[in-house]
C-alpha cells in the first residue's frame, strides 16, 4: 500500500471477484508452487503417519486385493487371464485402477472437504485437486515397484513374458489417467456442492465402472458374436479400457491395443479435463454460499 501527497491510498494489489469463465488463472499455480508441494507432502507422507506399519500399507493394500482376486476370480470363477500369471495379471489392473479411482474420488470431494480452509485464506483453489493427482501418482509409482517385483520374479522363473516396444507410451498413459481422474473429479465436486446426493452415487458408480473395465478379465474373453458385440462396443466406449489394455500390452505382451482407441481416450480425457476446469472455475466463486 502506498500513500501519495494528496492522502489518496493506492493499493499495490487488489484481489477482486472474477466474472470471466475462461480466465483460469493457471499462471497463479506457479506462484503458489511451494503451497502445492506442501499439500503433496501432506497427502503422501501423513496418510499412514500414525499407523503401526506406516508406508508398508502402500504395498499391503494391492497385495491383499490381488490375493482376493486370485482366489475368487482366478480359482473359483475360473476366469481366464489370457495366459498371464494370475498375480501379475490382477496386480497390473489393480495399481492402474487404484490411481484413477483414488484420483477421481479424492478430487470429487474437494469443496466439501476443504470448505473451512477455502473460507479463511485465498490461494488458487485448483491447487488442492492438483495435489491429490500428483500425490496419487507418487503412490502409483510406489505400487508400480511392487508390480516390477512380481514381473521380474516370474521372468526369473522362466515364465515367458514379452514386453512390447510400445513401452514408450507408458508416460502418455499416466498423463491420460491423470487427466481423466482429475477432470471427472473437478466436474463432480462442482456439482455435489448443490446436489449432495451425488456423493453417494459416486461411491456406487465407481464400483460399477470397475466391472465395466477389463480389470478382472481380459478384453479378449469377450467374443465377437452378435450377442457379445454390444458388450464389446460398450467396452470400447469406456476410455479406461484402452488405457488398461495398452498397459498390459506394454509390459506383459498381452492385450488388445488400437491406436484409434488410444487417440479416443486421450481426446476424451483432455475434453473432460478442460470442461472440469471451466466448471470448477465457475463454482469456486459461489460455493461458500452454497455449502
Amino acid at each position: 500500500m502506498k500513500e501519495n501527497n494528496s492522502s489518496e491510498i493506492k493499493w499495490t494489489r487488489v484481489i477482486g471477484e472474477e466474472h470471466n469463465l475462461f480466465k483460469l488463472k493457471l499462471n497463479e499455480l506457479f506462484k503458489y508452487k511451494d503451497l502445492l508441494f506442501r499439500f503433496i507432502y501432506r497427502d503422501f507422507v501423513t496418510l499412514y503417519k500414525q499407523t503401526i506399519l506406516g508406508p508398508i500399507w502402500y504395498f499391503i493394500q494391492p497385495i491383499m486385493m490381488m490375493l482376493a482376486y486370485v482366489i475368487v476370480f482366478g480359482n473359483i470363477a475360473k476366469i481366464s487371464t489370457d495366459g498371464i500369471p494370475q498375480p501379475l495379471f490382477y496386480l497390473s489392473g489393480i495399481i492402474v485402477w487404484n490411481y484413477f479411482s483414488e484420483c477421481f474420488l479424492q478430487t470429487s470431494d474437494t469443496f466439501n472437504e476443504n470448505q473451512n480452509l477455502f473460507g479463511k485464506v485465498y490461494f488458487p483453489r485448483l491447487i488442492i485437486p492438483l495435489s491429490k493427482s500428483i500425490s496419487g501418482l507418487l503412490k502409483f509409482c510406489v505400487q508400480f515397484l511392487l508390480f516390477l517385483f512380481f514381473f521380474f520374479y516370474y521372468l526369473y522363473n522362466g515364465v515367458i513374458i514379452n514386453p512390447s516396444y510400445y513401452i514408450a507410451l507408458f508416460p502418455l498413459l499416466l498423463i491420460v489417467m491423470a487427466m481423466l481422474g482429475l477432470g471427472l473429479g473437478l466436474v463432480f465436486t462442482s456439482i455435489t456442492v448443490k446436489y449432495r446426493d451425488l456423493k453417494f452415487f459416486i461411491q456406487f458408480g465407481i464400483q460399477l465402472l470397475m466391472f465395466a473395465t477389463p480389470i478382472i478379465y481380459p478384453l479378449s474373453s469377450i467374443g465377437h458374436s452378435a450377442s457379445q458385440l454390444k458388450i464389446r462396443t460398450f467396452m470400447y466406449l469406456n476410455p479406461f479400457t484402452h488405457i488398461l489394455e495398452t498397459f498390459r500390452f506394454v509390459f506383459l505382451g498381452k492385450g488388445e491395443v488400437y491406436i484409434e482407441g488410444l487417440i479416443y481416450s486421450f481426446v476424451f480425457s483432455f475434453i473432460v479435463l478442460v470442461v472440469g476446469i471451466l466448471i470448477f472455475n465457475k463454482s469456486e466463486k459461489t460455493f461458500i454460499d452454497k455449502i
